[in-house]
């Protein structure tokens, strides 16, 4: 069996010789044996799993949750092999139709090439984002609301590349609104942006593939103020958009509540 030194294996693998040293501390990568000569010494099972141990790495897993998969009693090598292999196929192809993204934006903003508003966010949002809101929802309100993401993920796998662009150019469209009516003073519980809000209320209604209570759009308002990822987005159309948002949904939401007695 040929044996490898931690500086060997370090030069094979592209990393540094005091991570190695850091795997052993934790018991993520031990060595095949340690010499006479005190010298650690690796052979071709622990070369594979530092393989899996810098994939996982790659697909942002913490260290600390590393050891628990590759040691699980049902690990199989050609398994997690393969399914990191669609996991990063997945994210080759997300990365290459953000560059596309991003090539075509700057044809647009060098005035090479016209560029549809709708395009600009193709590929943004990661399938990896995606699993992480879905996990962050699931974990907020529990297992039940996995029909409803279900529900509007089927939606839009349904939907043409125009429905989508048409349906997202409406948002855009909602949002730069409503942003335009916060920069003018218009208070968020005014009558004076219903207009707009129903254009939202039946945007998320459309968005989720089923109709939206006063209680859910309110329930809505409370997740734009509680996941960060909604507030950086809504922020970074104007500052104090989310909490403005927010509160022209939960005042909508109350409006109808009353009306319906």
């Amino acid at each position: 069996m040929k044996t490898y030194t931690v500086a060997e294996v370090a030069r094979l693998a592209g990393i540094s010789v005091r991570a190695l040293h850091h795997y052993d501390d934790i018991g993520l990568l031990r060595p095949a044996f340690t010499g006479s000569n005190r010298y650690r010494y690796y052979g071709p099972d622990e070369l594979l799993r530092l393989q899996q141990i810098l994939i996982h790495r790659e697909l942002d897993i913490p260290l600390a949750e590393i050891g628990a998969l590759l040691d699980r009693p049902d690990a199989d090598r050609v398994t997690t092999l393969v399914e990191q292999r669609e996991k990063l196929e997945a994210r080759a192809k997300h990365y290459a139709g953000l560059v596309e993204t991003i090539d075509r934006t700057i044809a647009r903003l060098k005035g090479e090439a016209a560029m549809d508003d709708g395009d600009l966010y193709k590929g943004v949002v990661s399938p990896e984002k995606q699993a992480e809101h879905e996990r962050w929802l699931e974990d907020r309100y529990g297992p039940g609301i996995r029909e409803n993401i279900e529900r509007g993920r089927e939606a839009w796998g349904k939907m043409t590349p125009a429905e989508v662009k048409s349906l997202m150019a409406e948002l855009k469209a909602v949002e730069e609104g409503l942003a335009d009516a916060m920069r003018r003073g218009v208070p968020p519980q005014s009558n004076d942006l219903a207009p707009l809000i129903e254009r939202h209320e039946r945007w998320v209604g459309l968005s989720w593939n089923r109709p939206v209570t006063a209680k859910a759009y309110a329930g809505l308002a409370d997740l734009y103020l509680s996941h960060p990822d909604f507030v950086a987005r809504y922020e970074a159309i104007e500052t104090g958009f989310a909490a403005y948002l927010a509160e022209a949904m939960k005042a909508w939401a109350a409006r109808k509540q009353r009306a319906a007695g």
